[in-house]
C-alpha cells in the first residue's frame, strides 16, 4: 500500500478534463502501485477516512497519473480545492462486477454481447451501473433495453445515452 499526503487540485482549460478535481499521482508513486504500468488501471484504498474501490488513476504522460475526485468523493471528504487529503491505496486487481440481469439478456443479441465484451472492463461498469442504480423495475428494464440496443448499434456508454436523450425518450 502507498501512503502520502496529496493536494487536491483542479484543471483549467484541460479539454475534457476541464474543471475537473484531482489528486497527482506521480510515477514514482504509480510505479510502486504496478511497476511499468503506462495505462489507466483501478486502485483501492482511503482518501482520508473514506474508502475507495474500483477508482481509475488515469495516465497524464511521462508515467504520472491522476485521481479525478468526483462530487460524491468531495462531499465524503468535506474538503474542496486546495485542501489536502490523506492517501492510502494499492492497485485493485478484484473483478468489476457486471449486472447479473445485464449479461442475461445480453445472451439474447450476440451482436451486442460482443461488442461489449471489446469494451474495458471499466466502460462495462457504466453500463452496468446505470441499469443498476434504476429504483423501479420498470427503469430497469427500460435501461437494460437501451443498452443492448446501444450495444447492438456498437455505441459507448455516452453515446447510447445522448442517442436515446436525443430521442426524447426518458432515460
Amino acid at each position: 500500500m502507498v501512503v502520502f499526503t496529496a493536494q487536491l487540485l483542479k484543471f483549467g482549460s484541460k479539454g475534457e478534463k476541464t474543471g475537473w478535481i484531482y489528486i497527482d499521482i506521480p510515477a514514482t508513486l504509480a510505479n510502486e502501485l504496478k511497476p511499468g504500468t503506462k495505462q489507466s488501471f483501478r486502485v483501492k484504498g482511503q482518501l482520508d477516512n473514506h474508502p475507495i474501490k474500483s477508482v481509475a488513476l488515469l495516465p497524464m504522460g511521462d508515467g504520472d497519473f491522476i485521481i479525478p475526485i468526483n462530487a460524491g468523493m468531495r462531499r465524503s471528504l468535506r474538503k474542496a480545492e486546495g485542501a489536502t487529503v490523506r492517501v492510502a491505496i494499492e492497485a485493485d486487481d478484484d473483478p468489476i462486477p457486471v449486472s447479473a440481469d445485464l449479461l442475461d439478456c445480453l445472451q439474447d443479441d450476440p451482436q451486442a454481447l460482443a461488442f461489449f465484451d471489446q469494451l474495458s472492463k471499466g466502460h462495462q461498469k457504466y453500463f452496468s451501473d446505470w441499469v443498476e442504480s434504476a429504483k423501479t423495475v420498470e427503469t430497469k428494464a427500460s435501461r437494460i433495453a437501451k443498452t443492448v440496443k446501444g450495444l447492438s448499434l456498437g455505441m459507448t456508454f455516452g453515446e447510447m445515452y445522448r442517442y436515446f436523450k436525443a430521442r426524447e425518450q426518458e432515460i
